[in-house]
């Protein structure tokens, strides 16, 4: 618009001088062509109207006048700068209001027909209707126009707003995730670790006076798992893997260790059986006899998921030792070429498991006690997979992980 207005006031002028050569407005012709050329180059300094401001400032106000003046000026004296009235229409919108604007579009329109009924010899109705035309389609355009860009800046406004929303609950739901993370290694290293600590410690105060040999092999097993609980916690802050899978230590590896330990935490007469490798026995004492079997080709599996299937057995194995009175214990590690599957089964006293999924609330309302199963539950969500509890009242339990594995071409 800016390069239609140059030329066409190049345009008018030349017009003139080719065609009233020597006449004497042709100096006040130039003057005024310059200064109009001049004013309205200094309209992009003074800044357009602000989208939120429905009224001009004063120095835009004072500006179009001065060029709306110079322009009628140079019409009355040469009707051939009358073109020059489209650029000026659409400077006149984008300076006023709508109402303004077209008060001004309209009057600078009458202004064009009579000049240009004055250059006309005789009456042409082209010269009364055209004019209108021209600035009823550059106004309809216009404003056409800028319905448009009100419509895109809402909606990159709404765009802007939906993604500082979407930004902030992403932070929230990381928060959460960080706090869900926390309270799960929390519950499965520290808190696991403190409460055999307890029982042991209990137990060698009860015996202290009659058994004092016993009582010092219950401390000595205190004080190794709170050895394994201080490296567990120095891993958790440096966020690595737990202590058990350290070192390049595998799966299996780390649940037979865990096995082993976990049938000689109790009152140190417990055994371990690997029915992969030897034969099995009976446990006496309060420490189940815990077994590992593992079945199937053993394959590659991604760190996270080994770290979720230890976690879940320590925590499975901590809530038999706590809760399930059990005898004996079978941790079975199963490839099934595209799932890896952990069970964990008890001789215990069972219970009966809740019917509420682990993404909802118990029945009822109840308050579940502890944090065990809805942790595993949301490790194995992480994973894409799956846990399910198998167990009634007197019956034992079954704790059954299974996780999909990627399959490599």
């Amino acid at each position: 618009m800016h390069l239609a207005f140059f030329l066409l006031l190049g345009a008018s002028l030349s017009r003139f001088l080719i065609r009233h050569p020597g006449e004497p407005r042709t100096p006040w012709i130039i003057a005024l062509s310059l200064a109009l050329a001049l004013l309205y180059v200094l309209g992009p300094a003074l800044g357009s109207r602000p989208h939120d401001e429905r009224r001009p400032t004063a120095r835009r106000l004072l500006w179009l006048g001065a060029v709306v003046a110079t322009w009628v000026v140079l019409v009355l004296l040469a009707p051939s700068f009358a073109w020059c009235a489209v650029p000026l229409f659409y400077t006149g919108l984008r300076t006023l209001p709508a109402g303004a604007a077209s008060l001004l579009v309209g009057l600078l329109t009458a202004f064009v027909v009579v000049a240009q009924l004055r250059l006309s010899t005789g009456f042409d109705p082209n010269l009364v209707l055209a004019p209108p035309a021209v600035a009823a389609l550059a106004t309809t355009v216009f404003v056409h126009m800028e319905r448009q860009a009100a419509r895109q800046r809402a909606l990159i406004d709404d765009l802007i707003r939906t993604r500082r929303e979407l930004a902030a609950t992403e932070r929230r739901e990381g928060t959460l995730a960080e706090r869900q993370r926390l309270s799960m290694e929390i519950h499965d290293t520290l808190a696991q670790g403190l409460s055999s600590q307890q029982m042991l410690l209990q137990a060698a105060d009860r015996i202290w006076d009659s058994a004092p040999a016993t009582a010092r092999g219950h401390i000595r097993t205190a004080t190794e798992i709170t050895a394994r609980n201080l490296a567990e916690a120095r891993r958790f802050v440096h966020d690595l893997a737990p202590a058990d899978l350290a070192d390049g230590t595998s799966l299996p590896e780390a649940l037979r260790e865990l096995a082993t330990r976990t049938s000689e935490s109790g009152a140190g007469n417990g055994e371990v059986l690997d029915t992969g490798a030897a034969a099995g026995g009976s446990a006496t004492g309060a420490a189940p006899s815990v077994r590992f079997h593992q079945d199937g080709a053993p394959a590659p599996l991604p760190d996270r998921v080994q770290s979720a299937l230890l976690r879940i057995a320590q925590g499975a194995l901590a809530n038999v030792r706590e809760h399930a009175a059990a005898t004996t214990v079978t941790l079975t590690l199963t490839y099934l070429g595209d799932q890896v599957v952990l069970d964990i089964a008890d001789d215990g006293r069972g219970f009966t498991p809740p019917p509420a999924t682990p993404a909802s609330p118990p029945a009822s309302g109840r308050r579940v006690r502890g944090h065990g199963l809805p942790a595993m539950h949301a490790r194995m969500r992480q994973l894409g997979g799956t846990l399910t509890i198998e167990s009634a009242p007197g019956e034992g339990t079954v704790l059954s992980a299974a996780v999909p594995l990627e399959r490599t071409p």
